[in-house]
């Protein structure tokens, strides 16, 4: 098996944003976030740059070397970028200069296109609000909402019982999720080692971010659930440390 380590580094990424659907101030958070998977070797934005409204987005562009791709408004009320920016994906894909893409946009008619690329074998990842249509975050591997980009905005997780689901307005427990990404990385010996459950967790739900709860990290919000988990380090000789989670089975009794 391909260590992950190894798959990330060899990850040359093409990132395609829609301007309509993105917000220039998390243009550098949005980078930031797609070099955690990869070297973003293809940067382009789509949108009308003849308009006044696209004068926010120029200065930011040059910052972070980002490739505006014109596209104009040709028909009132549709989003014009998202035919040019599907064209160009399909393009960039057939060349074969990269490997994996992000998307960045809130739209569900990038669905299809994140299916394709990730029928062609490739990693996929989105970019975009918790508005988002579901079927466009699980389409992806690994879908990142923008709200989780801003750390002002962010709620914590209360731990409080609800029975509501998930919407973009409701933040639910994450708990069942949790219980079931651990049921699948579980070992003979009841333990599971924390890196496997984050792989499940995101075969789950491509959307699934500790942040989304208040916590950087996916041990810290584990931690907090300690009527659910038990958590354990392991260190090595070598001085690095690994973390097993067990779960607090109240199921069976």
């Amino acid at each position: 098996m391909q260590d992950a380590t190894d798959s990330i580094g060899s990850r040359r990424i093409a990132i395609l944003i829609d301007s309509e659907n993105a917000q220039p101030s998390l243009i550098e958070k949005m980078m930031a976030e797609t070099g955690k998977y990869g070297q973003v070797t293809i940067r382009r934005i789509y949108g009308d740059w003849t308009t006044p409204e696209m004068r926010s987005w120029r200065e930011i562009l040059n910052a972070n070397a980002v490739r505006p791709i014109q596209q104009f408004r040709n028909t009132v009320g549709k989003n014009s970028t998202d035919s040019a920016l599907i064209i160009d994906a399909m393009d960039i894909l057939n060349e074969g200069n990269v490997n994996s893409f992000c998307l960045v946009s809130s739209d569900s008619d990038f669905t299809l296109l994140a299916t394709r690329i990730r029928e062609k074998g490739l990693f996929v990842m989105g970019i975009g609000k918790k508005s988002t249509p579901v079927a466009f975050a699980k389409a992806c591997e690994v879908f990142v909402f923008t709200e989780n980009l801003q750390p002002e905005k962010k709620i914590p997780y209360t731990d409080k019982p609800s029975k509501e689901t998930k919407t973009s307005n409701n933040i639910t427990d994450p708990s069942p999720l949790l219980i079931n990404a651990f049921d699948m990385s579980v070992q003979e010996n009841g333990w599971a080692f924390l890196g496997t459950m984050g792989e499940k967790l995101r075969q789950l739900d491509p959307s699934f971010d500790s942040r989304t709860y208040g916590y950087k990290q996916l041990s810290q919000l584990i931690r907090a659930k300690k009527d659910t988990f038990e958590v354990k380090e392991k260190k090595s000789k070598s001085g690095t440390s690994a973390i097993y989670i067990k779960l607090i089975d109240e199921r069976n009794s």
